[in-house]
């Protein structure tokens, strides 16, 4: 059987004109793992839109597409290409979950949720010749997941080919995430065995890692495990965890022993009306400078993300926000216009009180307001937005949060990173373009790993959290 998987390009990462780094750093490791269930002699192929140009002149058997929310009308377009040759077209991912039957007008087969059950049922069905119109995921485990096709994988094209997925989901429950919608009908969040987790990274070559999980650091029973795990593993690794679990008594400092150079952590708003209103109250504003400080003594840097737009804001709140982020040493920032994805709770209240003005999905980006704020116009939000960019990654502001730094080691990492990151954007496009994006990948290392983790003062402490007894945990 011959299979074809893809991964649409989101609208920006077609450009002539530019190739931001941003979609060149991960592959489509969710295609890889279906790939996993297919068989031995199927002739399978992965084409991710953002590093290369689609061959659409083949005739595969089995079409599988994956769909996010700003690529929904590219995926759909190649689905009807294939569908009109013949091919049965399969489409899942976070926009398909949300909007199902728009999604089917253009697919033989939908999935909705994660797809560890429902892809493998499908296969058997489809194998028998009666596969079903929607799989709608229930069974909520990765035991006995088959490894990753990663042999599938251009490595070659990516800055960051060792990505990695040990859990599902998140916690938690802000109005504004698709997670609950996504996982809708079983668990929400649940992790692999640490066996498994620990014989996946094993399988990786290299030095570096970058875990794709929304929470890694969601369970800390698990994560204690994992990490104790990876001591002696030599590795260098990034994750997304929560100001909660930052505060986490010594899960943190197993974090760094065994690693963790960078996290990246939804702050989303300083303002605590925001956070109640977008039931993100794990997140206590008080705590923000304190979690960070613990970041920055244990060598971890800080990627901090912030959504604009929330109710309470008005024109003051970009400014307020990033000379706070510029005070505290961050060292790179995400920034966000508030977005109501279809499926959360957030678009459903929007749209009860009619403040949704745009049904384009191509605007869902974050990067346009398609909807009316409260304390703003929308015209506002987007120039405030464009202004915080600009603001927090100006040499000047780079250097004034370097210098919020307390010793030479983490001001020259900070310059080094967020000067690499944000102001090189033209290099990052030849190298793209040239495709010798792994020729960088040694320069990330040594950003992320030549330093000095732990002050002296924290050793001791750190030391003897360590030494508490290891967490039983079965994943």
């Amino acid at each position: 059987m011959q299979v074809k998987m893809i991964l649409p390009a989101l609208t920006e990462a077609l450009s002539p004109f530019w190739r931001p780094i941003k979609y060149s750093l991960f592959p489509p490791l969710g295609l890889a793992t279906l790939a996993g269930y297919l068989d031995a002699d199927d002739d399978i192929v992965i084409q991710d839109e953002h590093v290369e140009a689609l061959d659409l002149d083949d005739e595969p058997d089995l079409v599988a597409i994956q769909v996010y929310i700003t690529s929904a009308h590219r995926a759909y377009a190649l689905a009807d290409h294939y569908r009109a040759k013949g091919a049965h077209v399969c489409l899942g991912g976070l926009h398909v979950t949300s909007l199902p039957q728009e999604a089917a007008q253009h697919a033989d087969t939908v999935f909705l949720g994660p797809g560890e059950d429902t892809w493998p049922a499908f296969l058997a069905d489809y194998r028998a010749g009666r596969p079903g119109k929607v799989y709608r995921s229930r069974a909520r485990t990765l035991t006995g997941m088959p490894p990753i096709r990663r042999n599938l994988i251009q490595r070659h094209l990516y800055l960051v080919p060792n990505s990695i997925v040990v859990s599902r989901g998140c916690p938690h429950h802000c109005d504004f995430c698709y997670k609950d919608a996504f996982f809708e009908g079983g668990r929400s969040y649940y992790t692999q065995t640490v066996d498994a987790a620990l014989q996946e990274i094993e399988r990786l070559p290299g030095r570096h890692l970058f875990f794709l999980d929304d929470n890694l650091l969601g369970k800390p029973r698990f994560a204690s495990a994992l990490f104790d795990g990876m001591r002696g593993l030599g590795r260098v690794w990034q994750a997304a965890g929560t100001v909660q679990a930052v505060l986490q008594p010594g899960l943190l400092e197993r974090a760094a022993a065994c690693g963790l150079r960078s996290l990246f952590v939804g702050f989303e708003t300083l303002d605590p009306h925001n956070l109640a209103a977008q039931h993100k109250a794990h997140n206590l504003r008080h705590l923000y400078a304190r979690a960070i400080q613990r970041m920055h003594d244990l060598g971890v840097m800080v990627n901090a993300s912030f959504v604009f737009g929330m109710d309470e804001d008005d024109e003051t709140v970009f400014d307020r926000t990033v000379e706070w982020a510029i005070s505290q040493g961050i060292e790179t920032a995400t920034f966000h216009i508030l977005t109501p994805y279809p499926g959360t709770r957030l678009h459903q209240r929007l749209s009860a009180q009619g403040r949704i003005t745009a049904h384009n999905w191509a605007m869902y980006d974050t990067r346009h307001a398609v909807f009316r704020p409260a304390n703003m116009t929308a015209e506002t939000l987007e120039a405030g937005y464009r202004h915080a960019y600009q603001t927090f990654y100006r040499w000047g502001s780079i250097v004034r949060g370097a210098w919020a730094k307390s010793d030479w080691t983490g001001r020259l990492r900070h310059l080094a990173y967020a000067g690499g990151w944000k102001k090189f954007e033209p290099l990052w496009d030849r190298v793209i373009r040239a495709r010798r994006i792994a020729s960088t990948r040694p320069m990330l290392e040594a950003v992320l790993a030549g330093i000095d983790r732990q002050r002296p003062r924290l050793r001791g402490q750190a030391a003897a959290r360590l030494s508490a007894p290891r967490p039983a945990t079965k994943g």
